[in-house]
């Protein structure tokens, strides 16, 4: 793995990694090596900055802090719109959006309109779009790709990932699944999907391909698949104070695959995916004391802490004033002793724990990790 640190996405310094994989319990100010014992001239985590990204397995690379656009129907989407705009203009460069949220057509719109007035050029812009479940079958995939091309009106992903590791029933896959309805299982393999990802990369259709919620022996399937072509470039999963991840990480750091950050402020608290009695991430004093050290807000240190593992950080958020706060992650480090007393606080939480699906075979949670 390669950290590539990018000036306005024009001048590249590929900072080359070294040899063995981390352990497991590695907290602390080696940001994005996939090696420890490294001649790598940077080792200091402050060299991050929001134009920091990291070089993918397949060569892409993929920026350390993204934008998420996930929102609850009752939100309308025109926000997420605007903040997609507000975003690229403070700086943001990767985008994550996937056709289950319902609003890849406004993010599309907002991509656009950054690229129409000058703000960007498509190929600075990382855009993240997933695979939903009902589109497993190898004959639908390249549907479901196209589906969200057309929404966005772009020509290509940079990155496409199946949201899950298991199938549902396509019926209904013409459109987001309604929350109202119980999901129906499906029995597809998604070694079998895989492949079809694996073509579509190869039309060109995305740049890179990967995987989210996948748990380790999920990857070590895939991974030991006859004939696989192309490794996922990247587990998205869960991450976060009482989530740290840290074997998963390990285990992903291994086989060159990048962990990227979900819900790294805890949880948007929406009933239908989260129970309510679940704590509240950002309310933990022992956090709220390591934020009084630095003065900086609970939801800076929580986001610094997995960036500072080495796990891209997923940020959402529609406010304006949020959005840039969010950047000054960049702007302070953690010392090894608060990140480990923030390791300390891991909890192995799951805030969405996707319980509809727990008697589904793939589903990934009944494994320690």
């Amino acid at each position: 793995m390669e950290l590539s640190v990018l000036n306005d996405g024009k001048d590249r310094v590929k900072l080359v990694g070294c040899e063995s994989p981390p352990t497991a319990d590695s907290t602390g100010g080696r940001p994005f090596k996939s090696r420890r014992s490294c001649k790598d001239p940077v080792t200091d985590s402050m060299a991050l900055t929001k134009d920091t990204r990291i070089t993918l397995n397949d060569g892409n690379a993929m920026p350390v802090i993204g934008l998420g656009t996930y929102a609850s129907p009752d939100v309308p989407k025109s926000l997420g719109e605007e903040a997609t705009k507000i975003a690229i203009d403070v700086g943001y460069r990767h985008i994550d959006c996937a056709y289950i949220y319902g609003n890849e057509v406004q993010i599309g719109n907002a991509i656009r309109a950054k690229i129409a007035d000058g703000t960007v050029k498509r190929e600075d812009i990382f855009y993240t779009g997933k695979l939903w479940c009902t589109f497993f079958s190898p004959r639908l995939v390249r549907k479901g790709l196209e589906k969200s091309l057309q929404d966005l009106q772009l020509d290509y992903l940079d990155l496409f990932i199946m949201h899950w590791p298991f199938s549902l029933k396509p019926a209904g896959a013409e459109e987001p699944s309604n929350p109202d309805k119980p999901f129906v299982y499906d029995d597809v393999d998604f070694c079998a999907t895989w492949e079809a990802l694996e073509a579509c990369k190869d039309a060109g259709l995305v740049k890179s391909i990967g995987v989210s919620n996948f748990n380790k022996r999920q990857l070590e399937r895939l991974l030991s698949k006859p004939g696989l072509k192309y490794k996922p470039v990247c587990n998205q999963v869960e991450c976060h104070v009482y989530l740290s991840q840290g074997k998963l990480q390990a285990y992903c750091s291994s086989k060159d695959i990048v962990l990227v950050a979900y819900s790294v402020l805890g949880s948007h608290r929406d009933k239908n995916w989260v129970d309510l009695s679940t704590p509240v991430l950002l309310e933990d004093p022992v956090l709220a004391d390591v934020a009084a050290n630095y003065n900086r807000s609970p939801a800076e240190v929580a986001m610094r802490f997995v960036l500072q593992k080495g796990i891209v950080v997923l940020a959402k958020s529609f406010s304006a004033a949020r959005l840039k706060q969010n950047l000054g992650v960049f702007d302070f480090e953690l010392t090894p002793e608060d990140m480990k007393t923030l390791e300390e606080l891991d909890k192995n939480l799951h805030y969405g724990p996707f319980k509809e699906m727990k008697q589904h075979p793939e589903y990934p949670f009944h494994d320690e990790y």
